[in-house]
């Protein structure tokens, strides 16, 4: 009974840090993902802003992102 009950126990123990483990790396991912899109909400509101008060530079920027010319096609 004595060895059922330690069983159960680093069972559990090593269950419990496994679950903070994968929490943790979980929220890692979490956390990555959110600064990733709050830098594209930035590049997002730069480039509009951009786009109603310099269109042609904007046209540039977006010619340059692309990788291809608006004036050749």
């Amino acid at each position: 009974m004595i060895r059922n009950i330690t069983g159960f126990a680093i069972f559990a123990f090593v269950a419990m840090i496994g679950f903070r483990l994968l929490i943790a790396a979980f929220g890692w991912l979490i956390g990555l993902v959110m600064t990733v899109l709050m830098w594209a909400l930035v590049g997002f509101v730069i480039y509009t802003l951009m786009k109603i008060f310099a269109p042609g530079m904007a046209s540039k920027v977006r010619e340059t992102i692309r990788g291809n010319s608006a004036t050749t096609s």
